[in-house]
């Protein structure tokens, strides 16, 4: 699944710790998230939705 959550947090000068400590998940879930390692929850998904305010869709797309 591809994702625009480090774009999300780039425009809002988050670090990965910042966006992590925002969603009270681990930085490295955070990094594994934005790599495509790891696909989140889908309560994870909508925690990131509610956090930038879009869609879960404006933020993850299928390959």
């Amino acid at each position: 699944m591809k994702n625009r959550l480090k774009v999300l947090r780039a425009e809002r000068n988050w670090s990965q710790g910042d966006l992590a400590e925002r969603l009270e998940v681990s930085r490295q879930s955070v990094n594994a998230i934005e790599t495509g390692k790891y696909d989140p929850s889908l309560p994870l998904a909508f925690r990131i939705a509610r956090l930038f305010n879009l869609p879960i869709e404006a933020i993850f797309s299928e390959n």
